[in-house]
């Protein structure tokens, strides 16, 4: 039976970086969508299942955390990586509290792309 692919979602504002996720992470056979903004990756969850989201913590308005809590409401199955420019980034409990760890937190810049696809493959192992 062929397992449909995971569904990864890339939210930043960073055209350089988002491009470079996104090509790598549908080379890397995953179905793969991106949003510039919290606002716009709000939107597109609204009407498209997400398995795993790749968070940038500083967006234009509404940031990378709050993000996260509410696309946690709206969709509590899926998952969260959190990618950050920030060394001093602090993961709140809040995000703690339902399941995103330590190991989820990405430093930029990311200069080994495929520690992404180990980290969603692990995520969605787990969950089954």
């Amino acid at each position: 039976m062929m397992s449909s692919p995971i569904r990864v979602l890339v939210v930043d504002d960073e055209p350089s970086i988002r491009n470079s996720l996104l090509e790598f992470l549908e080379d890397c056979q995953f179905a793969v969508s991106a949003a510039d903004s919290a606002e716009s990756a709000l939107e597109l969850i609204e009407h498209t299942p997400i398995d795993v989201a790749i968070v940038d913590i500083r967006l234009p308005k509404l940031d990378g955390d709050s993000f996260i809590l509410q696309a946690h409401q709206r969709s509590p199955r899926m998952r969260f990586m959190i990618h950050t420019g920030s060394v001093e980034y602090k993961l709140p409990d809040e995000l703690k509290g339902f399941g995103v760890t330590h190991d989820c937190v990405f430093l930029k810049p990311q200069m080994d792309l495929s520690v992404f696809e180990t980290a969603i493959r692990k995520m969605m192992d787990a969950g089954e």
